[in-house]
């Protein structure tokens, strides 16, 4: 069999070709550190869900929503490792962040335990739930730190600093929830009133960056008009939801009133719905 000789210009481009086919896009990235960043909400938003059925809060609705919850964190984490067409994410290939990954899972594994049993029916052991839930939390922050830094190797673009703590501010108002359902069954209450405080004055800080820059924070803030009118929608559900959370973490009032905690689980979807709006806003723009 003859022997083709393949000039060595051609093999550099070739090369060259099939870098481009596999290299993830700036918009990829702007899927990935969306939904990488949207699990994040996702561990405090099944945390709430859990603590509001330990306070008898549309116990039945709450069990409904954790499995879908629960059932969207599992695919979106086998889908940011593997890939996934319908979810526009491509696999995950760098080292470091696969080690990330697999450690998430580990840790996904055991609080995943708990929520089954409540799913199931069970007693929601909130101990349990304390102190599983921030170093999930923690864990997938890293990972998209690491995505974040990934994007900006491969693009040349900072939009992944913005993607991301735009995402942030969605898992802000799942962890706002979360504590003042903890502060409400009597756990931890003067720490958890103390995370409250501090989760609320980082998103209020984060939406004012978001609109008009926080140097800080690395936010430029944005001139763009349908993003801006979209922040001005959580602006106006934040005023509603801030006064709720400022009561209940007061360190002049004991517990949660009852009506405040009903208020909360009415009022914490609507706030959380419409950041996303914003977030995918925000990663449209790399489209």
């Amino acid at each position: 069999m003859k022997k083709v000789s393949i000039p060595l210009s051609v093999l550099i481009l070739m090369f060259v070709v099939i870098g481009d086919v596999m290299a993830v896009t700036a918009s990829e990235y702007a899927v990935v550190i969306n939904l990488s960043g949207r699990q994040r909400m996702l561990t405090q938003k099944m945390s709430k869900e859990m603590l509001l059925i330990a306070n008898n809060v549309d116990a039945e609705a709450n069990r409904a929503n954790l499995a879908k919850t629960a059932k969207l964190f599992d695919t979106t984490l086998k889908g940011l490792r593997d890939g996934s067409a319908d979810m526009g994410l491509p696999a995950t290939e760098g080292r470091v962040t696969l080690k990330q990954l697999a450690k998430i899972e580990k840790l996904w594994n055991e609080f995943h335990g708990l929520v089954s049993a409540v799913v199931s029916g069970g007693d929601v052991d909130i101990a349990k739930i304390a102190e599983l839930n921030l170093p999930l939390l923690k864990n997938m922050n890293t990972a998209v730190r690491l995505y974040e830094k990934e994007a900006k190797k491969a693009t040349g673009k900072s939009a992944g600093i913005v993607i991301n703590l735009a995402g942030k501010q969605r898992m802000l108002t799942q962890k706002m929830s979360k504590e003042m359902s903890l502060v409400a069954l009597g756990h931890q209450v003067d720490d958890n009133k103390s995370n409250l405080r501090s989760t609320a004055s980082l998103f209020d800080r984060t939406l004012k960056g978001l609109l008009d820059g926080d140097s800080d924070l690395e936010l430029p803030g944005t001139k763009d008009e349908a993003i801006r009118t979209q922040l001005g929608v959580v602006a106006k559900l934040w005023k509603n939801f801030q006064p709720i959370v400022e009561r209940a973490s007061s360190v002049d009032v004991k517990g949660v009133a009852k009506d405040d905690l009903v208020q909360m689980s009415k009022l914490n979807l609507p706030l959380l719905k419409e950041m996303n709006k914003a977030v995918k806003m925000y990663e449209q723009l790399e489209q």
